[in-house]
């Protein structure tokens, strides 16, 4: 995973970027955090643009706080 810098709050806080490209050109959402078993990170979500991608890890983050 790749850094990336955090343009919604503007501060250039520098955080993990969690979508990635796949091979089929599609973009997955997998979570932060890794399953401490697996060493794997949960598969959140698969889209079609990296807009659809970027609009649902929002309403994630969202929801996590204001659930």
């Amino acid at each position: 995973m790749t850094p990336d810098t955090d343009t919604q709050s503007g501060a250039g806080k520098l955080r993990i970027v969690v979508i990635r490209r796949l091979k089929s050109g599609r973009y997955r959402i997998y979570s932060r955090k890794r399953d401490p078993r697996t060493g794997k990170r949960r598969n959140l979500g698969t889209f079609r643009t990296r807009e659809e991608a970027e609009a649902h890890e929002r309403a994630i983050q969202y929801f996590k706080r204001h659930g």
